[in-house]
């Protein structure tokens, strides 16, 4: 997607250990007509899918996810990193590795939301190591549902999240990828199909 590649291009930065921060207009401000203009790319590759939910992590996918579901019509699922007191213990638990945060932390899903019914989408604003995704497909596959596809804003191609997840068998469709990235604010940017 041209307009999220000029997006990371202007106002990215790069930080030790290829960190790509972009918390200007993707994760922290949120540039919300950027993140309908991603949506509609979303919704566009997989509106044939009868998806019955969208699936995040939180905090930086709830954004572009509540863009994406709202489009789609369908409700939002953020699997929570913190145990919550109104959560209770009938739950999907998945463990998860921060490549940014450099920790791991346990993910949660209320079986109250997710059933052997649904037709998920599966949403996240980068995807690096591909562990977040891992511990979502491992929810869905906790509740027996179906995984639709994967949604990505930022991917850095770099990083072999994407070719696992790709391996796997998984629709992935990535708005932006990330070939390569220097300190001086170089982008090279996988060449769209």
């Amino acid at each position: 997607m041209k307009l999220l590649e000029d997006f990371i291009a202007e106002k990215g930065r790069v930080y030790p250990g290829n960190v790509l921060k972009v918390d200007s207009f993707l994760n922290h401000q949120v540039d919300v007509r950027l993140m309908d203009k991603m949506a509609a790319e979303f919704y566009s590759h997989f509106s044939a899918c009868e998806i019955t939910k969208v699936l995040t992590i939180e905090a930086s996918g709830i954004a572009i996810g509540c863009s994406v579901a709202r489009l789609f019509d369908v409700p939002l699922i953020f699997a929570k990193k913190t145990k919550s007191l109104n959560l209770g213990d009938d739950v999907y638990v998945s463990r998860v590795s921060s490549y940014t945060q450099g920790k791991e932390y346990d993910v949660t899903v209320s079986r109250e939301y997710l059933r052997n019914t649904d037709k998920v989408l599966l949403i996240d604003d980068f995807l690096a190591i591909g562990n977040a995704m891992k511990g979502l497909i491992e929810i869905c596959d906790q509740a027996g549902a179906g995984i639709a596809g994967i949604g990505i804003c930022i991917e850095k191609g770099f990083q072999p999240g994407g070719e696992d997840l790709r391996k796997m068998g998984y629709n992935v469709l990535s708005l932006a990828t990330v070939e390569s990235m220097t300190q001086n604010g170089e982008f090279t940017f996988k060449e769209r199909s």
